[in-house]
């Protein structure tokens, strides 16, 4: 599985009832012709990933195929899930980008 493209948007509580903070990240995979979830389009995950304090989880997803924005009715591997995680993680924690002012 590989990641090609990526969105990311914050989910604004505003009433405070969600613990932590949550995002949205709409992801573009490819995957090998040999995998099940094969799609010729690609596929797209919809992920919603959770912050608390340093602790981040994906708290659910969604596999799009791109063909027909069908969703599928597949888990992903711990493995992929893993990946996935490790990303939105790196993404989430990261310093934000500072521009050069002159």
């Amino acid at each position: 599985m590989n990641i090609t493209h990526y969105l990311i948007d914050e989910i604004l509580d505003p009433t405070n009832i969600i613990e932590g903070k949550r995002f949205e990240f709409l992801l573009d995979v490819e995957v090998d012709e040999d995998d099940e979830l094969y799609s010729e389009a690609g596929l797209e995950i919809r992920a919603i990933v959770g912050l608390i304090n340093e602790d981040v989880r994906i708290m659910n997803y969604f596999i799009t195929d791109k063909t027909n924005n069908e969703i599928l009715d597949f888990a992903l591997e711990d493995d992929e899930e893993a990946m996935i995680l490790a990303f939105c993680k790196e993404e989430i924690l990261a310093p934000p980008a500072t521009e050069d002012v002159e």
